[in-house]
Formats: C-alpha cells, structure tokens, sequence
C-alpha cells in the first residue's frame, strides 16, 4: 500500500516538496490555511498592476533550484538588473559600495574613523564573539558597524544588536568583508562571491509567485491534491511520540498519514502535541518572531527612483526597507505610468503597529516616505493598502540555537515528521533554502535518503557564486 504524506503550507518549501512527491507518484495532499497560493513570495493584482509581498528575487547555483525553476517558469523570466541602495544621514549609499560615493557622502572624518576603527580590531579583535554587534565589529571595526549595520538590525529585530546572535551574521554575511568590499569598489564586482553582491538576479515576469502558482497546478496534474483555506489545528502523534499518526483540521476532521511535512511555525507545531517534556516546552516558549506589516502605495508618477530595494537606516522613520515595483520586470506594471512602492515595517504582536488602526499605518507611510524625500511634495498619492503578516521572521536571540538543539532532539526521533521552511525549522531561509528543502524532504520520503534537513542553511556559502551565467539560465 502506498505511502500517504500531507505537507502543510502553500508556501516555497511545501510547495516544493508536494511537486516532488507529485512527479514521483507518492500520495500527497498539499493543505494551506490561507486563501493565498506562495506563501510569503506570493505575488498578487493591485491597482492594475501585479506585486509582491516585498523584494524576492532567485539567483542560485544549486543543481536542484535550478531545475525545479526552470521546469516550472522555463523561460517566462528575464534577468533584472540589480540596484540596492542604503539611505544614511540623507543621503543614498550604492550597495555594493563605490568609492567615489562613499568619499562624497561621507565627511573625511568619518572616513577616517571607519580605517581608524578598523584597524584597532584587525590588531585587537574580540575573542570567540557571542552577538552579532560583537561579531560584526569583529569584521568591519565599530564605526562601521554602527554606520550601516546597527540602527537597521534594530528595526528589523526589535532588538539590542547585543542580544541577537552571532549566527545571524554568521549566515547572511559571512564571506563579505571590508578588503572585498574596497576590492570591489575599486576594480569592480567581477568574481565577487558574497550573494548581497550579485549584480543580477533572475524574476519570473508575472512576479515571483508565478513559480508558485505553477507548482500547485502541477502538483495537481501529477494527481496530487492542493487546497487553501483549510487551516490545521494540529499534527497528531502516536502516544510516545515515536511516529505520525496523521492532522486534526480546524473543522475537528482527522486525516491520517505516513508523512507529515509541516512548514507552519515551529513553535505552534510543538505547542499542538500533547505530553510534551518540560525542557521541550520550555525551549519553545523562549522562541519567539518577528511580524511584517507592508504599506504599498500607488504614487502617481513613473519615474520616483531606480533602485528595486532600498534598505532605510535613518533611525528618524520607522520603515526599513522600500521595494519599488516599477524597477523589476515591466510586465508587472502593465503600461501604467504609476509606480507601485511597497514599504516595510516590522514589530511585534503586541505592537501598537500592529495592534492599532490601519489608517495610521497609512498616514505613517505616506509621512515618512515624504519626510525621506522619495515622493517629491507635489506628486500625488493615489491609493494605499496595508497587508499583516505574522510570524515572518524567526529571532535569532543570543542563546537560541540551545533552545533549538533542545526541540531539534525531541523532533528528529518521531518517525515521518518532517518540519521545513523558514517557519518551520525556525530559520532566515531565503526561497531558495527554502525550496531545496522542499526538494529534499521529498527525496528523503521517497527514496529514503538520509537528509539530515536541520543543516540546510547553516552554511550558505553553496547558494550563489556571483557569476551570472549561474543564474538559473543554464
């Protein structure tokens, strides 16, 4: 008889998962509890134009991201020419850097102290560096640090730097330092191997979810079974935990399985198990996210600023990251002289953000996008939408990774359970961990592989090399 698996989530890793099975001939049933196909990289219709949940962007040279792209998108993308830029002290800082800016926005005395400081931890570093402010400092010397790292990681994460882990700096900036940066400033970002450096990047043309919507339609010609608005209450074990039984639906309905892959939060998995040990319990009570709120304003003009991204350091507003949709792929804009910007706020449940009225949020994004100069004062703002997002990010608190290795334990005895994504394994995946998750998953359901999956990300040094041939064109 054959192997059932219910993979929970339409996000990439579930998404990515089911389409494996599907394709293989395993018995599998996707459930989502949204409406929404994608997850967080979904894309949707907004004003005449087509959007996303923020910037996503694919550029990978894993042999399995590669292929899964390809044959769902084939060549429905085209490669989008990539400009980052750092508001600072009101001025924009080009990202990778480039002397010539650097040296015209900065004053020559805090030039200076970035050398200053950086040579004073090259002769004196920090020893074994447990936070990220100490491991960044390790890296780049204090004034830099506190130039374009500190003020933006505290609006992000809500915060202290010195209580967020040093494996967060480990993961997303490992291989970028202060030499390779100058290096590249100065003879240009050829052979640059640090994925914050890629200066193109590969986009479905009818925004990223398309790769999304694509998988769930094929997972369901392969005969595979897809269904949104079907929230599950919880994944069910045997009575000592040493295998899955099946889910309980929000409805009270129970379907049984072999396999459960489960990309819903990590912490709402475990708190849905009954007889959980103390120590278990107590680990995931000490792990926490972080929620999104998305401002998106239709601003009438064309033409606002170049850039895909913007990361807002200015500690004077609350956002920090802007995406303007008209720099991405002019398929999304369907011949419309409006511009589409989609501005990112961060904050906690019990936020006044995120508790409070929706119009504030737009009286705040329409203030603080002008107050930054980015809408100039007698250009129009014609529409404005606000989109909560839950639990987006895993905080990555100095000491997690002991709460983690705890539940990490306790988890990877219980025969078919297999919790991935950036939700489910409580990691800052980017889409494309998160779909060779998914791909691995399937593979170690089907074939009976040993994927140890907890370790996907910890190293992300085999994601990208920077050259563009590598992007997914292959």
């Amino acid at each position: 008889m054959a192997e059932k698996t219910i993979v929970i989530g339409a996000g990439p890793a579930g998404l990515s998962c089911a389409f494996e099975l599907a394709k293989g001939k395993q018995e599998v049933s996707l459930y989502e509890s949204s409406p929404y196909i994608g997850g967080m990289s979904r894309s949707f219709e907004l004003w005449g134009q087509r959007v996303d949940l923020g910037p996503h962007r694919f550029f990978s040279k894993q042999k399995e991201i590669n292929e899964f792209f390809t044959e769902l998108v084939k060549d429905d993308f085209t490669l989008v020419n990539r400009q980052t830029r750092i508001y600072y002290r009101n001025r924009f800082f080009d990202y990778p850097i480039k002397l010539g800016n650097v040296m015209k926005n900065l004053p020559i005395g805090v030039i200076f102290q970035v050398g200053w400081y950086y040579g004073l931890q090259m002769i004196n570093p920090i020893k074994d560096p447990k936070n990220f402010e100490e491991w960044v400092t390790n890296k780049f010397g204090k004034k830099l640090f506190e130039i374009f790292f500190k003020n933006y990681t505290e609006k992000l994460w809500g915060i202290k730097c010195t209580e967020i882990d040093a494996d967060w700096a480990a993961q997303r900036i490992k291989t970028l330092t202060l030499l390779g940066a100058v290096k590249a400033a100065m003879f240009g970002n050829k052979g640059n191997k640090h994925k914050t450096l890629v200066d193109q990047f590969a986009y479905p043309k009818n925004g990223t979810g398309t790769l999304y919507e694509r998988a769930a339609e094929a997972i369901q010609a392969h005969g595979g079974d897809v269904q949104t608005s079907t929230p599950i209450k919880r994944v069910i074990l045997s009575e000592n935990h040493e295998r899955v039984v099946g889910v309980e639906f929000a409805d009270g309905r129970i379907e049984n399985a072999d396999h459960v892959v489960s990309t819903m939060p990590l912490t709402l998995l475990i708190q849905g198990f009954e007889n959980v040990p103390a120590k278990v319990q107590q680990a995931v009570n000490a792990l926490y996210f972080r929620n999104t709120i998305l401002v998106y304003l239709e601003v009438d003009a064309d033409n606002l600023f170049t850039d895909n991204w913007l990361y807002i350091h200015a500690p004077n507003v609350k956002h920090g990251r802007i995406t303007n949709f008209r720099n991405w792929c002019p398929t999304l804009n369907r011949d419309k002289k409006t511009t589409i910007i989609c501005m990112e706020y961060w904050c906690f449940e019990q936020d006044e953000l995120w508790t409070g009225d929706e119009q504030v949020l737009i009286d705040l994004g329409k203030k603080e996008i002008r107050e930054i100069n980015l809408i100039p004062d007698d250009v129009g703002i014609l529409n404005t939408k606000v989109i909560k997002i839950p639990r987006c990010y895993p905080v990555y608190e100095t000491g997690y990774q002991e709460n983690m290795n705890a539940i990490i334990d306790f988890l990877t005895p219980i025969k078919g359970l297999h919790p991935i994504g950036r939700y489910g394994a409580f990691k800052y995946n980017n889409q494309d961990h998160s779909i060779l998750m998914g791909l691995l998953a399937a593979d170690k359901i089907a074939h009976r592989k040993e994927v140890d999956l907890w370790q996907i990300n910890t190293d992300t040094e085999y994601q990208e090399d920077g050259k563009i041939k590598d992007v997914l064109v292959q």
